[in-house]
């Protein structure tokens, strides 16, 4: 299944599930996804019984998607996971994962706009590959990983590159207002026969910047659900977002800069496109 956060002309946001072109609403059994999440295959089941029913399917012009999940506990973020990423940053390649928050209030979905902060003259664009906990993961064992998966999404990691590399600490340099766009739903994980074999891309009004394969990962789903849980218990609804192969604009010589008027498609295979216009923000 393919669930979504979306509203219609009123703005209210809730619980959604894409089928056959359209969104079924689910608000009537579910207050959001992250209540669908907690609730498990159950929930899954209850969902798709909505899906299957006779229950209205609203076209997708007529509603707007928000982030699929509004609000997760946290968003770990893991940098520097694709070798020739780690190469184009000028930076060592990692023995442990490179564990980051982005702050929730950061969210977007698709087709929201990315409002470029005015203190910064180097706004970066990453597209990651995400995977979204579905259950209580404590020193989980790596044979395990995918008992603790609900499903898959698309992150763009937006980066103020002059704020995050500032300092050692990369967490509000990557968590301006908009700087999530993530979506444009979350896909369970049975829909995804192997998480790690996902060509990822992102392009900026047509022009492919970059392209890779989940292969390529340095740290995989179960080295990072292992790692993270070691050391914090994690939860249901906590976003895992795996970093970004190389392209990006700080690794551009000449270097690459958004700029206000571009529109950035990024598409991982089996999860669709996150389509997001840049704006000038304040």
């Amino acid at each position: 299944m393919k669930f979504v956060t979306f509203s219609e002309a009123d703005g209210n946001p809730r619980a959604g599930a894409l089928a056959d072109g359209a969104v079924v609403d689910l608000s009537s059994r579910f207050r959001s996804v992250l209540s669908i999440i907690h609730g498990g295959v159950e929930a899954v089941h209850a969902a798709a019984e909505l899906v299957n029913s006779e229950a209205p399917r609203i076209p997708l012009g007529d509603i707007k998607l928000h982030a699929p999940i509004a609000d997760p506990p946290r968003i770990f973020c893991i940098g520097l996971n694709y070798r020739d990423h780690a190469i184009e940053s000028k930076m060592e390649i990692p023995k442990v994962p490179t564990v980051f928050l982005k702050l929730p209030s950061a969210l977007v979905g698709h087709r929201a706009a990315i409002e470029l902060p005015s203190i910064s003259t180097q706004p970066d664009y990453e597209v990651e590959f995400a995977c979204v906990i579905g259950k209580d993961a404590r020193r989980a064992a790596q044979d395990n990983w995918q008992d603790y998966i609900f499903g898959y999404t698309i992150l763009n990691d937006i980066s103020a590159r002059d704020v995050q590399l500032a300092t050692s600490q990369w967490t509000l340099g990557k968590s301006f207002n908009s700087f999530a766009p993530l979506g444009p739903a979350i896909v369970t994980k049975d829909e995804i026969a192997d998480p790690h074999a996902l060509d990822i891309q992102l392009s900026i009004n047509g022009e492919l910047l970059q392209h890779s394969n989940t292969r390529e990962l340095i740290f995989k789903l179960p080295d990072l659900i292992a790692y993270i849980s070691s050391i914090v218990p994690l939860l249901p609804g906590d976003i895992i977002s795996t970093g970004t192969p190389a392209g990006v604009g700080l690794g551009r010589s000449p270097q690459r800069w958004l700029k206000a008027g571009e529109t950035i498609t990024a598409e991982i295979a089996g999860l669709g496109q996150l389509v997001n216009p840049v704006v000038a923000g304040e």
